[in-house]
Formats: C-alpha cells, structure tokens, sequence
C-alpha cells in the first residue's frame, strides 16, 4: 500500500502535526520536494509533499501558493517553523484549510531530509512489494494456462488475482468465456466500446468507466484474435496493469495455438470431405476430429458469400447444436451435412446465398453437393435460402444469370426503347396468345387499333411474329424487363 499522508503525522520519530486539510490525509505520496520558490508548481508532477520554510513567503502570498499546489495535484505541503518563521503563518492555514490542502507543520527539530527518506523507503518497500505480487501473479496466471482447460482457466484466475469481472471476446466480438460466468450480462453495455476497439485494428487498448465501474480492455496480439475486458468497481493500479498485460500476452499465445488446431482441423475436415466425394470411408477416424455424420439420408447444404470462410466456419462449429452436421470448407463456400434437425439452423445464418440438396447418403454425396450448389447459384439472386426441390418450379429465368438476361432483353427489345404504348400493346397481346379481342378489350382499346400496333411493333422489330420461337423471346424480355 502506498504511504499517506496521515502515515506521516502517525509516525512520532518526525512529529509532524496537521494543521489544516486533515479530512485529506488519506491521499498517496508518490514523492518529495523541497523548494522555498514563491512559485514551485512548474517543477511539480502531482502527488508530492512539498517542504518549505517559507523564506520568501509573507502573508499577501499564502492563498497564492495554496492556489498554485492546488492546481498541480501536490499532495500536501509540509511547513518546517523555528527557522523563517517561529509557527506556521495564520494565513497559510485558512488558505489551506478553505482549499483542502493538508498542511502539515514540521517541528525544528526535525530535517527536511528525514521526511524524505522516510517516503523514500515506504515508495521503495510499495513498488517491492508490488514487484513481488506482480510475479507471484504471472507465475499464477502461467500455471492456469498449462492446464487443460488453458484459456478458460486462465479468465478465472485474473478474476480471482484482481477481484475483478472479466471477459474475453473473440475477434467478432462476441464472447468467448467469462469470470464470474454472470460476467457474460455485461457484453451488451460494451458493445460500442468493442466496435471502436475493433475498427482500430490491430493492437490496441483503452480504458473507460462504465456504470460505476472502471474498465480495461485490449487488443489480443497485432491480428486482432480477440479482446480482453476487465473491470472493478476500484481503480486498476500500476500493479494490476502489469498483470493485465500479463494475461493479455499469455492469452494470444494460447488463442494462436487454438486458432493453429483450429486451422489444422479445418484443413482435415476439408480433406475428409474430398475423401467422402470419391466414396472412401472416413467415419471410423471422424471421432478424432470431434465430428460426426448425421444419420442418412441427410442434405448438402452450400453457404457462399461469407467475407471470411475460416470464421464462419469456425463460428458454426462453435455454435453447432446438439444435433450432428459436418462442415467443412470446399471452394469459395462452407458445406455443411445436416440432417431436417439441424437444417434450421444451418440455413439460417444471415447475409449468405444458402443452397440445399434434396435427401442422400454417402453413397451419393457428389450428386447432392452438386444440387445444392447449383442452388445456391440461384440463391445469390435474391433469396436466403434456395431447395434444388423448388428449383423446378422457379421458372426459366432463374437459370438464366441475370446479367446476361438484362443484356439479352434490352438487345431484343431496344427497337421499342420509349416506345411504352407499343411495349404495352405487345405485353397484353403475348399475354392473350395473339387473340385479337380478348388482348384489345384487355388495353381498352379496338382491336383494329391493336392489331396497328402489333404490326408496326413487328415492322420496328424486323421479326416475324407469327413464329412461336420469336414469341418465346419476346415474352421472356419483357419479363426480364418488367414491361
């Protein structure tokens, strides 16, 4: 514990008296100074006890000198009498007493210098003291991160070494163990202080209160693999930042060694997949990579159009429910083999073209890898989630790419560019299999007046509209178009 002022008046080798600012005695002294300047704040960092005899000091001067410690955080002042003066100058106590400055009177008896090494030893005794507890705390927190259950371990003994809740995020942001577990409530009131951390990239740390509570956090390792948040209701001191740190480089040794297996088990899932698509059997060492099949028959569901597959693989397998689905990457996308329970969930993952094959087994994966990404093709159009089943009902566009439908169109149709009237006429009549009334009486129109512009529509085109290929065109570009 840092020395205080009132350590100093408690200790009777110096016989140091309060004469004002008692109620503040309890602040630290990280030092101390001599100085018999009328003005010495400018050679002063805040938290020293300032000694004097006041040889230039007289009345007119006191509230300025008090005003001046005041401003510069000063612990205290320590006034020596006997000397400049036979006692502490009237003045000087109500100026110190008004502006809570503790004022400590200093007995002739007693050097200045003895103050200061007093304060010299209890700094030394403190900052040992704390060196000792900084490494009794690293050799603790090394010691939680050989065990097996490493990372989760190591939370709860920060926790435990600094009284404090404590959380570790993975690079999302979304939380990956906490200590108390009920810690884990707080996430949501950081979730702007996370999103500032995060678009800082790389290493970075801040410190911040938050309903009462004061807050650490940090950037683990320059890649971002996660973030460490601490708080308490008390401040962290030097100590507890030494220690912070500790755990900090400890952790992104530990989350580089998760992310290495990781890394490796993906590439083998990957790998045993490819095995699965030639028809070798794999099931007997799937154990060993902590995965399983569904039971047949199950479905092939792709998921492309993830920024980063290797986080969102490794998401799934982090949040995968209790019913079994292998995933593994392949390509630009994620595979997944999920049986009907699991396939809720699977489908369900936000800002993805989502393809799923119709029911198979092992025996036939490659056809069912092959249907669901030829839905997920149709998927990245628009819909979250496409079925090969439904794919039948879809209509020919869909198995048209849609910029080359856009391209097709508006060739076919540029002849009638701005020509809504006759686009309209054309619509209705294709729309009426080429019956005249049926088509006019649609349009409001007489049917002597569409059949002018049907045949000023074919004049403009140079088609003959009596084919039924150029029919089939026609349609299918004002469906593409809309018109």
């Amino acid at each position: 514990m840092p020395l205080t002022l009132r350590d100093l008046v408690a200790d009777s080798e110096l016989g140091l008296t309060a004469r004002a600012g008692e109620q503040a005695l309890d602040r630290p002294i990280a030092w101390v100074h001599t100085s018999e300047l009328a003005n010495p704040a400018p050679f002063l960092e805040g938290g020293e006890l300032l000694l004097t005899t006041g040889l230039a000091l007289r009345g007119a001067d006191c509230g300025g000198l008090v005003e001046r410690l005041t401003s510069v955080g000063a612990a205290g002042l320590g006034f020596g009498v006997g000397l400049s003066h036979r006692a502490v100058p009237a003045a000087l106590v109500e100026a110190a007493e008004r502006a809570g400055l503790p004022l400590l009177e200093v007995p002739r008896p007693t050097p200045f210098i003895a103050i200061s090494k007093a304060v010299s030893r209890a700094v030394a005794a403190d900052e040992y003291a704390s060196l000792r507890r900084t490494s009794r705390a690293q050799h603790e927190l090394a010691q939680a991160a050989g065990t097996t259950k490493g990372v989760n371990a190591l939370v709860r003994k920060l926790a435990r070494l600094l009284d404090a809740w404590v959380l570790l995020l993975d690079p999302g942001g979304r939380l990956l163990h906490s200590a108390p577990v009920a810690a884990g409530s707080r996430l949501g009131q950081l979730a702007s202080e996370v999103e500032r951390m995060r678009a800082k990239r790389g290493l970075a740390a801040a410190g911040f209160s938050l309903g009462g509570q004061e807050v650490s956090m940090q950037a683990l390792g320059g890649r971002a693999r996660g973030f460490l948040v601490v708080g308490r209701s008390g401040p962290f001191g030097t100590a507890d930042h030494h220690v912070i740190n500790s755990a900090a480089s400890l952790l992104t040794l530990a989350l580089e060694q998760v992310e290495a297996l990781g890394a490796a088990r993906r590439r083998l899932r990957a790998g045993f997949l490819e095995l699965m698509l030639r028809g070798e059997p794999v099931q007997d060492v799937l154990g060993d990579l902590h995965a399983e099949l569904p039971p047949e028959p199950f479905r092939v569901v792709v998921l492309q159009g993830a920024r980063d597959q290797d986080e969102l693989l490794a998401r799934l397998v982090a949040d995968q429910p209790s019913a079994p689905a292998y995933l593994a990457e392949r390509g630009d996308a994620v595979v997944g083999l999920a049986g009907d329970d699991a396939l809720d969930w699977l489908t369900g993952q936000p800002g993805l073209a989502v393809g799923v094959s119709e029911p198979c087994t092992t025996a036939d994966l490659a056809e069912g890898l092959r249907q669901a990404e030829q839905a997920a093709q149709v998927a990245k159009r628009g819909d979250a989630a496409v079925r090969f089943a439904d794919l039948a009902g879809r209509g020919l566009l869909d198995l048209v790419p849609e910029g080359d439908a856009q391209a097709f169109a508006e060739a076919v149709l540029a002849p009638l560019r701005d020509q809504d009237v006759l686009l309209r006429s054309l619509h209705a009549w294709l729309a009426h299999h080429g019956q005249w009334d049926p088509a006019a009486n649609r349009l409001g129109v007489h049917r002597h007046t569409l059949r002018n512009r049907v045949h000023k529509v074919a004049d403009l085109l140079g088609r003959d509209l009596d084919q039924p290929g150029v029919r089939a065109e026609l349609w299918l570009a004002l469906q593409v178009l809309g018109a």
